[in-house]
């Protein structure tokens, strides 16, 4: 079992925790206690002495408003309702504009020197609460805004929706995105403050070597497996690995593991193309023991089609990471900020089309390859250990509370001064 490592920088950090005086309040526009990054950015400010509220949206009729988590309180908006697939009609524009008045009036009740729009569902609240109480506004952008097809086809309305973020985000104090091809992208679409960089990281574990897939699946010791992990959903290219897998070596297995929201698709597809024997689906694991799960594969995948959205073209998701921190290299399309990663650090290969024979021979190259997969595991171990952590990445979260705070005329000289003290590392 994988066990948590304190790093310096997370011990410098710890120990500067007093008693809370500069007050943050997120929202977001899901549910916190599952979303791990929101998670991971509050506990960090929590760390570095700060009281973190966040208003989010629960999918459960009863239970508490508030709770804490971690350090954190949670206050919930209840609404089963936002959950509910609605397809865009009038109806649609009425739970989100409920869900907006109902998360604007909590915010201005919310005690709070700062407030912290995760997402850009969120943003229009924060941004009217930060100017209502006269409060620094930082937006946390997790991918480009309104360039997905799901938004894009419907004009006007997207149209209007970029103007008016064209006139909000600029007014932020601080901007913060995922990958550096959206940060220059955001900058140069809105505006604004220049976006600062803060990853998908995991907390760091030091992988233990496990062979819980091969055992789940009742696979020989021989068999290498190539793992996707993560949500299994349409515009993964799920379907292209099915395609793929008649393609495979003998003695190759691929492993989908995850959240369905395709339904039995997936499963009909494998049957349908006779490759039930090379490649496997295997539900979502709690996330406490996932590292121990992906350290028993051989290579991880991540093969997104550019073409989609630009989200996916310049995304950077936390399965890199976690495949790294597992000592996985990786196979990936040629995303722009997951190629990039691969080529600094050594830690994976690029295939050359996403045609299924390609994907097929380039998985079976990649694990055929002795040498250069010790090499890669190495590599991406030691990037993971050193780099690409969560409390390395949580710095630069820290450094931008620094300067919004130092550059707010909001509040007295004094708080200014404790909260730059309680921020420093």
């Amino acid at each position: 079992m994988a066990h948590s490592v304190s790093s310096p920088v997370e011990s410098q950090t710890a120990s500067a925790i007093q008693a809370p005086s500069t007050r943050v309040c997120m929202h977001v526009l899901g549910i916190a206690r599952t979303d791990g990054r929101v998670l991971r950015e509050a506990t960090a400010l929590v760390r570095a002495g700060m009281a973190v509220s966040i208003v989010d949206i629960e999918d459960q009729r009863e239970g508490p408003v508030e709770e804490d988590l971690q350090g954190v309180r949670l206050r919930h908006l209840r609404s089963p309702s936002w959950f509910v697939s609605t397809r865009f009609k009038p109806w649609f524009l009425v739970k989100a504009f409920q869900i907006f008045c109902r998360g604007t009036l909590a915010l201005l009740r919310a005690p709070t020197d700062v407030y912290h729009a995760q997402d850009m569902t969120a943003l229009p609240a924060c941004y009217i609460a930060a100017r209502l109480r006269r409060k620094p506004l930082i937006f946390d952008a997790h991918e480009l805004p309104w360039v997905e097809p799901t938004t894009t086809r419907f004009r006007r309305l997207n149209a209007l929706a970029i103007r008016v973020f064209k006139g909000m985000v600029p007014r932020c104090n601080g901007v913060i995105t995922v990958s550096p091809p959206i940060a220059q992208e955001l900058q140069r679409r809105y505006g604004g403050p220049e976006p600062v960089l803060i990853r998908n990281m995991p907390e760091y574990q030091a992988p233990v070597s496990s062979d819980r897939l091969r055992n789940r699946l009742g696979l020989s010791e021989q068999t290498r497996i190539a793992l996707y992990q993560g949500n299994l959903q349409p515009d993964r290219g799920l379907d292209r690995l099915v395609y793929a897998a008649k393609f495979l070596d003998p003695g190759v297995v691929i492993v989908l593991m995850g959240r369905s929201v395709m339904g039995d698709a997936l499963q009909k597809l494998i049957a349908q193309e006779g490759v039930d024997d090379r490649i496997k689906v295997l539900p979502p694991v709690p996330y406490a023991e996932l590292l121990e799960w992906t350290t028993s594969a051989d290579v991880g995948l991540i093969l997104y089609a550019r073409s989609h959205s630009l989200n996916v073209q310049m995304c950077l998701p936390n399965k890199l990471f976690e495949y790294l921190m597992a000592g996985l290299p990786v196979l990936a399309s040629s995303l722009d900020a997951v190629a990039e990663i691969l080529q600094t650090y050594e830690v994976g290969a690029i295939v050359s089309s996403l045609e299924p024979e390609e994907i097929g021979r380039a998985i079976s190259a990649l694990v055929a390859d002795s040498a250069a997969l010790a090499r890669m595991k190495a590599n991406a171990l030691a990037a993971a250990q050193h780099d690409l952590r969560w409390d390395v990445e949580s710095q630069r979260l820290l450094q931008l509370y620094r300067q919004v705070f130092s550059g707010s005329q909001n509040g007295s000289r004094t708080q200014v001064q404790n909260a730059s003290e309680h921020l420093a590392s």
